[in-house]
C-alpha cells in the first residue's frame, strides 16, 4: 500500500506522460515489425508487448496487482491507436531506419522515470527503485526483439549506452526525489532529460562502454610472429 507521503508526492504527476510513453513504445513496436511479414494483428500484439512488457514486470515485482493496464483500459486504447496509425502511415511513407532508434530512446527515457517513480511510491530502497526504472525501460523492448527474432537491443554489441542511460537517468530522478525538495514533476523531467540526452548522444557519436578484454584473450586472438619484436607500445 502506498504511504501518505508517497501519495502526496506523486498524485500530481501528469497522467499524459504515461500515455506518451505508451504511444511512443507502441510506435517502436510497429517499426520493429518492418520487413518481418507481420500482419495487422501481429503488429498490434508487438505494440502492446512493447508498451506494457516492462511495466507489467515492474508491477508484479512491487506487488501492484492487477497491473496498471488492466485497471485502466485507456492505456490499451492509446497503445492500439498509436499502433494502427503507424501501421497505416508506414504504408504511404518510408520511415528512416534511424527513426526506430529515436522512438525507442524516447520510450526508454519516459518508461525509465515512470518505473522508478512508481517504485518509490511503494517505499522500496532507492537502489531497487533504480532497478525497477531500468526494468520498466528495457524489458518491453527486449520482449519485442525476441518476438521478432532479433537479439534484444540491450544485449547487442556496440549498443551505445542503452541500459546505462536508463540506469543513470533513473538514478538522477531517485536522488532528486529523495534528497532534494524539488517538485516531483521537475525530478521526473530531469531524469527523462538525462536518459534521453545520453542515449541520443551515444547514438549520434557512437559512444560505448569499454569491453572486457583480458590480456590473455588479446594475445590469443593476435599472436605475435616469432620474428616480430615484442616491445610494441600501447596507448
Amino acid at each position: 500500500m502506498l504511504s501518505a507521503t508517497s501519495q502526496t508526492l506523486f498524485t500530481g504527476l501528469p497522467y499524459v506522460l504515461d500515455h506518451l510513453a505508451i504511444a511512443v513504445a507502441a510506435i517502436s513496436g510497429v517499426l520493429a515489425a518492418r520487413g518481418k511479414q507481420v500482419d495487422l494483428f501481429g503488429v498490434v500484439v508487438l505494440a502492446l508487448v512493447t508498451s506494457f512488457g516492462g511495466g507489467t514486470i515492474r508491477d508484479l515485482l512491487v506487488g501492484d496487482t492487477p497491473v496498471a493496464w488492466l485497471r485502466d483500459t485507456n492505456f490499451i486504447a492509446t497503445a492500439a491507436g498509436a499502433a494502427l496509425v503507424t501501421f497505416f502511415a508506414a504504408r504511404f511513407w518510408e520511415f528512416p531506419r534511424q527513426f526506430l532508434l529515436i522512438a525507442d530512446a524516447f520510450a526508454l527515457a519516459l518508461f525509465t522515470v515512470s518505473g522508478a517513480k512508481k517504485a518509490l511510491g511503494f517505499d522500496v530502497a532507492p537502489v531497487i527503485a533504480v532497478a525497477m526504472g531500468v526494468i520498466t525501460g528495457v524489458a518491453g523492448g527486449m520482449l519485442r526483439d525476441v518476438l521478432t527474432g532479433e537479439i534484444p537491443l540491450v544485449l547487442r554489441p556496440h549498443i551505445y549506452l542503452y541500459a546505462t542511460a536508463s540506469m543513470l537517468g533513473a538514478s538522477v530522478f531517485v536522488v532528486l526525489a529523495k534528497a532534494t525538495p524539488a517538485p516531483a514533476q521537475a525530478c521526473m523531467l530531469a531524469g527523462i532529460f538525462v536518459t534521453l540526452l545520453l542515449r541520443l548522444a551515444a547514438i549520434r557519436w557512437k559512444i560505448v562502454l569499454p569491453v572486457f578484454n583480458p590480456k590473455a584473450a588479446v594475445s590469443a586472438s593476435n599472436p605475435s610472429h616469432p620474428n616480430e619484436s615484442t616491445s610494441t607500445s600501447r596507448d
